[in-house]
């Protein structure tokens, strides 16, 4: 039984470090999205395709641009905040619970 507290505990971490990362990538598309950027740079290509997918659901559901500002990446990372502070420590409790 202890295998499986160690596999959700690794899960657990790895979920941390994905969220997180995510996190920066929306705060660097943020960022870059006060600019005027090359559209054909690879890193602002790749932060688009990586991005656009999701924050293009918050928009269809919330349509919350209000004076040009668009708020779908705050949401994003308030969704992120939130999963990392309910099922990172979640998943670290089963584990611990199941002798990880």
């Amino acid at each position: 039984m202890f295998a499986i507290g160690y596999f959700l505990n690794a899960i657990a971490v790895v979920v941390d470090f994905v969220l997180a990362a995510y996190m920066w990538i929306i705060i660097g598309r943020a960022l870059i999205s006060w600019v005027n950027p090359d559209p054909y740079n690879p890193i602002v290509r790749f932060l688009r395709e990586v991005t656009d997918p999701v924050l293009s659901r918050i928009r269809r559901v919330l349509p919350l641009a209000a004076g040009g500002i668009d708020f779908s990446p705050m949401i994003l990372i308030a969704g992120i905040i939130f999963l990392r502070g309910f099922l990172v420590p979640t998943l670290q409790r089963m584990a611990l619970t199941m002798g990880g």
